[in-house]
């Protein structure tokens, strides 16, 4: 049986492979929509396509990628936040 990734590159690492050319591209043209929420629609040759639409759960917080290089899960997060909170009076909100 013959195995079709069996000559794919070691992509363990995250080295952008040499036949991906994203010259010109537009990075993060779509970030703000993403965050908004966004609608996936799979097409179906059998039937009928399945449209789907994907928020934030309630909660949810999305960082931005140089925040998600110093507090990369929630428990940083949470450390992080419970620390700064720890610096406000009992009585104060921050805005």
């Amino acid at each position: 049986m013959h195995n079709p990734n069996f000559d794919q590159p070691d992509t363990t690492d995250d080295e952008m492979l040499p036949e991906y050319d994203f010259t010109g591209g537009d990075r993060g043209k779509h970030y703000e929509a993403y965050r908004r929420g966004h609608t996936v629609t799979i097409h179906q040759t059998d039937r009928q396509d399945i449209v789907q639409y994907f928020t934030l759960e309630d909660g949810a917080i999305m960082l931005d990628p140089d925040v998600r290089e110093y507090f990369p899960d929630a428990e940083t997060v949470n450390r992080a936040l419970r620390t700064l909170i720890s610096l406000f009076p009992k009585n104060h909100q921050v805005i």
